[in-house]
């Protein structure tokens, strides 16, 4: 708005090099012969080459920790689980089998290539310094050295030819894209008749005898599962600044260091007038743009009260001049600097004389100002003091961290001595294998819980090593009592046995009815079901998935066409299509589903492409990397 005022300093480029680095993770940068490390069993093999354990852990360390950038405030085990640990792997195994496929292939520029692409292609012009060449400071923020960037960049280049050739060149057939596209968007009325359990359950009594039955025979369905009462502590820097001294003259020495943190930014509000004359003037035009400002503060000292009008008639900033040259309030660093020297030099009222900036002359009066109180010591006190513990607390981390996990390896028959050592709280709780609906903290840890439940915790009676639940949190707990999961007396469950018997009886009814009425339906019978509806796979209606499927799949070689839909528990549902409507679609959007599917068609390409890759470089998963796909709860020792 306030064109030829506000400094737009230039921001910084915020540039990543993710952007210029495929989505997958490069191993290393010493390239494609390195992929062996003889210390450490193989989890997996490509084109004869091991990944071992040690590599695929610091690649997974790698994904866990820029998870945790991006999503600090999630629980680590959410990233540590065996399901993304064996997703990590296969990204490994793809990667290495595309870098050897770019090797195979020779699709590795030459230096001298890579060098006119980084020059030429406008993608890295943000990783351009002024002088054209890569921005130095970029790659250190990404702990890479130019060497190391040329690498990864040929690297990338190199992969991504050995897919090119089929993502850019599948073409989807005519045939098969119509037959899909008809079969996501097909439209059918179908006639629905529910037959709900809920309305046989007055008809169905089961005796004691047929209760007792039913136990006996689902038995596993009344099983109470395996639960642990535990003893747990927590180190964390909350935990670990409770236990830090800290003094008042430690409070105050925070508090004067950190007073702006405390102090409401002061911010001005002004009003200028300005005459233009920006810095490719000539010394004519500029001498001529002064002496005209020179003339206009005249007049605004004769009669102060005028300078709304003035500023509007002859300001030639536009957006402040319509509001009679009012800029509001700004704090420091919003304008340029010698503008903003003056404003912040002002007192209120008063008149700057004729004060030069890059876009020309301006006359500034100072109309109001806030701000700039300071929060007295004694309000912000606890403030301080938390923010001072955790300082203190971050300092003693890597001491203490190792401390407790020491201490309840060594001492593993109690959690006394590293509570004393530390001065931690004992927290107890009731647990099982996996994590309450609603856990949170440690006990909504997979990862700890499988430590808990593991054969030396439960029989030994030891405490579990320092599991990491989150950044800068550790755990160990153990087992105070433990019940193996057992089936649960009848006198216990009756009711529970009833209702399920219950259920399981009402929908047996349901179904006979509903069976009854679908051989009438399919005999001939012409009389309407009691709801109509039209539905697609775009527009279910709300329909159960198991009903919309059978509604869209039915055979309609003789409409209308009857079927049955058994529910379970839920119920029956007999159905009968009618007709097969034609799709309904905005002008030009068929087009754009073509497209859709053309690019999906490309991808199961680019994915069988991998797959025949995968076995022309013999890519194998070793046994080894099912076990060591469960996270490990500590370092060996």
């Amino acid at each position: 708005m306030f064109d030829f005022v506000r400094n737009h300093t230039r921001l910084a480029l915020g540039f990543m090099l993710l952007l210029i680095i495929p989505s997958f993770i490069f191993f290393g940068v010493q390239g494609y012969s390195r992929f062996t490390d003889p210390t450490n069993a193989a989890v997996a093999k490509v084109d004869g080459h091991s990944i071992s354990r040690a590599e695929w852990e610091d690649t997974h360390k790698r994904n866990v920790d820029m998870a945790r950038r991006q999503a600090p405030t999630l629980d680590a085990a959410v990233f540590d689980t065996p399901q993304l640990r064996r997703e990590t792997l296969d990204g490994m195994i793809r990667e290495r089998v595309l870098l050897a496929a770019a090797n195979q292939l020779h699709l590795f520029p030459s230096v001298g290539r890579m060098a006119r692409l980084f020059d030429s292609d406008p993608q890295f012009a943000g990783l351009r310094g002024a002088d054209g060449k890569i921005n130095r400071d970029l790659l250190a923020a990404q702990g890479m050295t130019p060497e190391m960037f040329d690498q990864r960049l040929r690297q990338d280049f190199a992969v991504r030819q050995v897919l090119a050739g089929v993502t850019q060149t599948a073409t989807a057939p005519g045939l098969a894209a119509s037959a899909a596209l008809d079969a996501f968007l097909q439209r059918r009325q179908v006639q629905l008749q529910s037959f709900e359990p809920a309305a046989y359950r007055a008809k169905v009594a089961p005796s004691e005898a047929e209760v007792e039955a039913y136990f006996k025979a689902h038995e596993a369905l009344f099983k109470a599962p395996e639960q642990a009462q535990i003893e747990y502590v927590v180190l964390d820097l909350e935990a670990l600044g409770k236990s830090t001294a800290v003094s008042e003259d430690e409070l105050r020495k925070a508090y004067a260091a950190d007073i702006a943190r405390y102090t409401t930014p002061e911010e001005r509000r002004a009003s200028h007038v300005l005459i233009k004359a920006e810095q490719g003037a000539s010394a004519a035009d500029r001498a001529k743009a002064k002496a005209r400002a020179e003339v206009l503060l005249a007049d605004v000292r004769k009669s102060p009260a005028a300078f709304a009008e003035l500023a509007r008639k002859n300001s030639e900033d536009p957006g402040s001049a319509v509001k009679g040259g009012d800029l509001d309030f700004f704090a420091r660093g919003a304008m340029v600097k010698p503008f903003e020297d003056t404003v912040f030099a002002l007192k209120k009222g008063e008149i700057s004389g004729v004060v030069q900036s890059d876009f020309g002359y301006h006359i500034i009066m100072l109309t109001d100002l806030r701000g700039g109180q300071v929060q007295p010591f004694e309000t912000v006190r606890a403030e301080v003091e938390a923010g001072l513990r955790k300082a203190q607390a971050l300092k003693r981390w890597a001491e203490a961290a190792e401390q407790f996990a020491d201490t309840v390896y060594e001492q593993s028959d109690s959690l006394k001595p590293v509570i004393d050592k530390l001065k931690l709280e004992k927290k107890t709780a009731s647990v099982q294998r996996k994590p309450a609906p609603g856990a949170t903290g440690p006990l909504a840890s997979a990862k700890l819980l499988d430590a808990v439940f593991a054969n030396d915790t439960i029989n030994n009676k030891r405490n579990t090593d320092a599991i990491e639940v989150g950044p800068n949190q550790l755990v160990s707990a153990r087992i105070v009592q433990y019940a193996p999961a057992h089936t649960l007396p009848l006198v216990e469950v009756k009711d529970a046995v009833r209702a399920r018997l219950v259920d399981e009886q009402a929908a047996a009814l349901a179904r006979k009815d509903g069976q009854a009425r679908l051989a009438a339906l399919q005999s001939g019978n012409k009389d309407p079901l009691p709801t109509t509806l039209t539905v697609s796979r775009g527009q279910p209606q709300g329909l159960p998935p198991q009903v919309l499927e059978t509604a869209l799949r039915v055979d309609m070689g003789k409409p209308p066409a009857a079927a049955g839909v058994d529910l379970g528990v839920q119920g029956y549902v007999v159905l009968r299509v009618n007709q097969v409507l034609p799709p309904e679609l905005p002008p030009g959007s068929e087009d754009a589903l073509r497209k859709q599917y053309a690019q999906a068609w490309a991808a199961a390409e680019s994915d069988a492409y991998l797959g025949e890759l995968k076995k022309r470089f013999k890519a194998e998963v070793k046994p080894a990397a099912e076990a060591a796909a469960e996270p490990a709860s500590a370092p060996a020792r």
